[in-house]
């Protein structure tokens, strides 16, 4: 089975869609302010694909771009402005930032109810405590477990590895299986014999950047196999860090790349504006009856 993450967001999309415009029709404008610094090539075109997406749904999308020299104490004071600013919904600062930046004390910054890529400690702590509040999480790990849930994956009871360990995929992707009823195992760069964990996965996931690391060898038969991998290879073709091309025909269901889990992250920080949009307007959505 392939799991068809263009095609599942596509749907969310039209409905994200209709949900904004039924709350312009009650006066609440959903408003996402993304701040990049500097030139980095993909995290250029990582906003201009967050920006389209949001003016296609038809949230209000403010895109603040500042030049590589910008500083720390600027910066700051850019997000306390929004934090401070009613009207904004979410605020998203594009990773990685210059060197002169520290990246763990901009992420502190910004306001936690507007926390729409879902990195502060605040949020993170629920995760791994897993509170059953309302709160952001990293979109690649929502979208991923959005796709589970929709192709009727169900992690309980299952053997989940992780292969990398990074604060915006690996570890969020295990708290949120954890919380799900997996069993999970966390591998990295440092795992020795890594295929000795991968062939155990009931659900694989994936994120390490090195193009076809994964070899159908080293997956489980009828797996599912989640792939968050983006890299060009040597023809400058896209490709994941699982080798699609053998593994489709040993895993029971597998993400392509691309066509996978790119497409449902931004539907899920879409999602997450929106949902951050309707925690802020609360008392307006239902108002308390006397």
């Amino acid at each position: 089975m392939i799991i068809d993450g263009k095609g599942l967001s596509n749907r969310l999309d039209r409905n994200m869609k209709i949900e904004v415009q039924a709350l312009k029709k009650r006066g609440i404008e959903p408003k996402l302010v993304v701040i990049i610094v500097g030139n980095d090539p993909a995290s250029q075109i990582y906003v201009r694909n967050k920006h389209r997406k949001a003016v296609k749904l038809g949230i209000t999308s403010i895109i603040e771009r500042r030049p590589e020299d910008f500083t720390q104490a600027e910066l700051l004071a850019l997000i306390y402005q929004y934090n401070q600013d009613e009207t904004v919904h979410g605020i998203l600062v594009q990773l990685p930032l210059p060197k002169q930046i520290d990246e763990t004390a901009i992420i502190r910054a910004i306001a936690i109810e507007k926390d729409v890529d879902g990195f502060s400690p605040a949020n993170v702590g629920r995760l791994f405590s897993n509170s059953h509040e309302h709160y952001p999480v990293s979109c690649t790990p929502k979208g991923i477990m959005t796709m589970l849930s929709h192709y009727q994956i169900d992690p309980a009871g299952q053997h989940a590895v992780i292969v990398g360990d990074s604060n915006i995929v690996g570890r969020p992707m295990g708290a949120l299986l954890l919380n799900a009823g997996a069993t999970v195992t966390y591998t990295h760069i440092l795992t020795a014999n890594l295929p000795s964990f991968t062939r155990t996965a009931d659900i694989l996931i994936v994120a390490t950047g090195v193009a076809h690391l994964i070899k159908a060898a080293d997956i489980k038969p009828g797996a599912t196999v989640i792939d968050v991998g983006m890299n060009r290879d040597e023809n400058g073709k896209l490709v994941g860090d699982v080798d699609y091309e053998h593994a489709k025909d040993v895993a029971g269901a597998i993400t392509p790349v691309p066509g996978g889990v790119g497409p449902m992250t931004i539907t899920s920080l879409m999602q997450q504006t929106l949902e951050l949009t309707k925690a802020a307007n609360r008392r307006t959505l239902n108002p308390v009856k006397v």
